[in-house]
């Protein structure tokens, strides 16, 4: 395929990587893989370029893995007419020409391997990350430095725009009922759909300015794995993936010590000595893994490793000897009990107290931390074959979009994105299987949550129709009962105090446009307790 060249080009590829880049590029090469640096000169006449930059991404994501993408976002996309590239690949150079040429987009591309280093290429752990001081230098004349307290200063003036909006809302409503044919309607209807929409792009810029990649918390775990593995005499690699991901900075700085924590353990207690490790058949080097990805309204990191495992007898020995549970009690717990038991109060696996961990401080701490981002934390282990926690939180602290319903007097939302559908059963189509409800919906069989009962464990007559609303999270799905359905609506996210929240399923309130107050439902929170008190099976 040819193509003519383009009028004008932002300027030739000069694939001038960072510091961080580079390693990640080193790191493939350690895999064994194939990697070449892609150039992609765009057509001067497109004019799009975001759709532009979007086709060129995805072209690469089916002909590799992306390394390294430059400009890394669609904004930056828009002022240049150069995308640069790194990517690992089992294809041929020609076949990636070829693959990734999107016509009428493309003008001309460049596709040259990069040649394996003579030396063993120094992997993510044997290198700092620190950028070149020319690259943060020209980074630095286009950045300014604003304290993060103005930064939310504006997004709570924000917030309480929304609610005003709310409230003009409700009361354009009320005019609309009472003067139905008054022609002020449709003025006031357009001045509030402009205001809606300028409020809209407001909301979008401010929660911009607060999200910055994982990659800046990412970057810090190079070195720690490094330590550890120079401590512990062990070959561990660090693979880094989703590091563009955005995420609040507030949540993004709370979540440093608690990744730093699991990210040691891993190292640590996780993967194993060489020795040991080819004695059981695997490779002599370890892997500890770091990925971010978006899953609906939050953000979830992984962390995980294919090291030893957890031990679930070791667990079980442990909580008993330190008065956690009680022997009599083993009989009651399954398997995702036993694992979650790693996460009480001064309860540690490790046979000995080392530089790095086994004194105590475990993952109480962390699981505490992510509680009080309104997150969760998840656990699966495979004795022999490694662990991995998965982290889920928030995506930002601002607002949402909900669902508002009626509870026992009390109203309640979830969050919109975690809906799947809302449907109606009948009580006759309720059945109760172990300590719990269950319904069926088409071909699988859900369980069905009451708030007040998880509350207060009270029964309650309710209706011969019951109104149901699905939520999911991840693979996992559940029926809410609730008493009536209010409507969609845009919240604002209030943080409670702990001495006003009288349930730990319920993540913060919201004020309406008419002075009421909602209580947001934290859906993770559910799922959470609900896995503790029942087979995870019958989430289905």
């Amino acid at each position: 395929k040819t193509a003519a060249a383009p009028e004008k080009s932002s300027s030739e590829a000069k694939f001038d990587w960072t510091e961080y880049q580079r390693l990640m590029i080193a790191e493939a090469f350690r895999r064994g893989e194939s990697v070449y640096n892609v150039a992609f000169h765009l057509d001067s006449e497109s004019l799009l370029p975001a759709a532009a930059f979007e086709l060129v991404r995805k072209a690469l994501e089916s002909a590799g893995k992306i390394l390294v993408l430059h400009p890394e976002s669609v904004a930056q996309a828009a002022s240049t007419n150069l995308i640069e590239a790194a990517i690992s690949s089992p294809k041929s150079a020609d076949w990636i020409r070829e693959h990734c040429f999107v016509p009428s987009v493309v003008a001309r591309i460049s596709v040259l391997k990069i040649p394996v280093p003579q030396a063993a290429p120094r992997d993510l752990l044997e290198r700092d990350t620190a950028a070149p001081s020319g690259l943060a230098h020209a980074a630095a004349e286009n950045t300014l430095r604003v304290d993060a307290e103005r930064i939310d200063t504006v997004m709570n003036l924000v917030g309480e725009l929304i609610i005003g909006k709310s409230m003009l809302q409700r009361t354009i409503m009320e005019f609309e009922r009472i003067h139905a044919k008054d022609p002020l309607r449709g003025k006031f209807a357009d001045a509030l759909s402009f205001q809606a929409r300028v409020l809209g792009e407001l909301q979008k810029s401010v929660m911009k300015i607060r999200m910055v990649p994982v990659e800046q918390l990412f970057r810090r775990f190079p070195r720690v794995v490094r330590d550890v593995a120079k401590l512990r005499n062990k070959d561990i690699g660090l693979e880094i993936a989703g590091q563009n991901t955005d995420l609040d900075k507030s949540i993004l700085d709370a979540l440093a010590e608690p990744l730093a924590h699991i990210v040691r353990n891993a190292a640590d207690h996780g993967i194993e000595t060489a020795a040991e490790r080819e004695t059981a058949g695997k490779p002599a080097r370890g892997t500890v893994r770091l990925d971010a990805y978006h899953e609906a309204d939050h953000v979830v990191i992984e962390i995980s490793d294919d090291g030893r495992g957890l031990d679930r007898n070791k667990i079980l020995r442990r909580a008993i000897e330190n008065g956690i549970l009680r022997t009599e009690d083993t009989g009651l717990l399954n398997d995702s009990d036993i694992m979650n038991l790693i996460f009480a109060p001064g309860l540690s696996t490790a046979d000995e107290i080392t530089e790095i961990s086994g004194r105590g401080v475990g993952l109480d701490v962390v699981k505490a931390a992510v509680d009080n981002l309104k997150g969760s934390i998840e656990l699966e282990s495979e004795l022999g074959r490694g662990t991995t926690f998965r982290l889920m939180v928030p995506l930002t602290l601002a607002s949402i979009q909900s669902l508002l319903f009626r509870v026992s007097g009390k109203l309640y939302a979830v969050p919109l994105a975690s809906v799947v559908e809302i449907t109606r059963v009948t009580e006759g189509d309720i059945h109760r299987v172990d300590d719990h409800e269950v319904f069926q919906l088409r071909d699988q069989v859900l369980t069905l949550v009451r708030l007040e009962r998880l509350e207060s464990q009270q029964q309650r007559a309710l209706g011969k129709r019951v109104f149901v609303i699905v939520i999911a999270s991840g693979t996992r799905k559940f029926g809410l009962a609730v008493d009536s359905l209010m409507g969609e609506e845009e919240l604002v996210i209030k943080a409670l105090e702990d001495r006003l929240v009288t349930s730990p399923l319920v993540s913060g309130a919201s004020i309406l446009g008419d002075g009421t107050v909602v209580l947001i439902l934290n859906v993770l929170a559910v799922i959470s307790y609900l896995s503790r008190i029942q087979p995870v099976g019958a989430i289905a």
